[in-house]
Formats: C-alpha cells, sequence, structure tokens
C-alpha cells in the first residue's frame, strides 16, 4: 500500500568507524538531520556519529522497536557484518540526501 506509514532501523557511524548508534524512527531523514546538526542526542554529539551505514524499513512501529532492540544486543562484530553484508565499504548512504 503506497501510504502506509514506514518506520526505520538505522545505524549511524563515527568517520573512523569506530562507534555505532542505533535507532529507531518514523521519519529517518528529519532523524538524521537531527544527528548531523547535534540536537539528537549526547552520544552522537560528544562521539561525532553522523554517518548512516546501514538502515530498513517496516510499516509496523513495533516491529522497528523489536528489531532495534534486538540489534542494540548483539555483539560489535555481528553488528560489523550486518552493516557490511549490505555496505561493505561503510559509505554514508544519506551523503546526497541534504545537499
Amino acid at each position: 500500500m503506497p501510504f502506509d506509514k514506514l518506520y526505520h532501523v538505522y545505524i549511524l557511524s563515527n568517520k573512523a568507524n569506530t562507534v555505532v548508534y542505533i535507532g529507531v524512527t518514523g521519519d529517518l531523514m528529519r532523524r538524521l538531520w537531527e544527528h548531523r546538526n547535534d540536537v539528537a542526542d549526547e552520544f552522537t554529539k560528544r562521539y561525532r556519529v553522523h554517518k548512516l551505514v546501514y538502515y530498513e524499513s517496516t510499516t509496523d512501529a513495533q516491529t522497528a522497536i523489536d528489531r532495534e532492540k534486538q540489534l542494540k544486543k548483539w555483539r560489535r562484530a555481528k553488528k560489523n557484518e550486518l552493516i557490511e553484508s549490505v555496505n561493505p565499504a561503510w559509505k554514508d548512504l544519506a551523503a546526497d540526501w541534504f545537499t
């Protein structure tokens, strides 16, 4: 259905890919803007975690929340594997969203 609301689970990283942040949102573009402008939260501001390296979408809010919780429990190596399965170079997937 074209008018279903989407919920996104996303992973951000810093420039050196040494820190990851996992979040969930109903408006990915707005939330990325908040992170990149350091108005989202202290963790992403402190560690300059602004690069979108992974995201997935669903039409069910609870599914997105559950997935976020699941990913947050994973060891770092497993998170890296997930990211690299779709983004092996850890490129910023939203690099041209705000130009």
